[in-house]
């Protein structure tokens, strides 16, 4: 997605240690219409998949999540990182292991919101080693529901989680994947 890339180069900042912050425009402050744009676009990669639910992992993939739902008029699922009172005890429940934080948490989802009956498109918005993705996957499996796909809006191309994922046999669709990045300069893959 070629706005997307731009929006990178315009506003991302690479501080090091492989993160790029893209926290004005994507997960701290929101530029709603251009995630609706993002929205737009995973419905179009994904138009043929029949999706029931979409889901994804709290907290910055909630939004991208929420406004891509509209398009295909289906509810969103997120899993919760920590422990609540108003949370069902019988939930499905992975591991996960964050990059961002360098921390595992253990994501669980309700068991009332996934069956065997949905078709699952995982939404999020970062992909690096694939943790959350993978713990997501569990849990649509757990739920006995079928996975149709995974939309990511920045992979880091040059970790592992991408490959994983597709030799897997998943469709990931990648809004922009970074091939190598460095403070003041990002490269994306063709």
């Amino acid at each position: 997605m070629q706005t997307l890339k731009e929006k990178i180069l315009q506003e991302g900042i690479v501080p090091g240690n492989n993160m790029l912050k893209v926290d004005n425009f994507l997960n701290h402050q929101l530029d709603v219409g251009f995630i609706n744009e993002i929205g737009r676009e995973f419905a179009r990669r994904f138009q043929e998949q029949q999706i029931s639910k979409i889901l994804t992992i709290e907290a910055s993939g909630i939004a991208v999540a929420a406004i891509s739902a509209q398009y295909f008029k289906v509810p969103v699922v997120f899993a919760k990182k920590t422990e609540s009172k108003n949370l069902d005890d019988d939930v499905y429940k992975s591991e996960v292991f964050s990059f961002t934080k360098d921390k595992t948490y253990s994501v669980m989802v309700s068991k009332k919101y996934l069956s065997s009956e949905d078709r699952i498109l995982i939404i999020d918005d970062f992909l690096a080693n694939g943790r959350a993705a993978l713990g997501l996957k569990d849990i649509v499996e757990q739920a006995g529901a079928q996975l149709v796909g995974i939309g990511i809006v920045i992979e880091k191309g040059f970790q592992s989680g991408g490959k994983i994922l597709r030799e897997a046999g998943i469709q990931v669709e990648s809004l922009a994947i970074i091939k190598r990045m460095s403070p003041g300069h990002i490269v994306f893959q063709d």
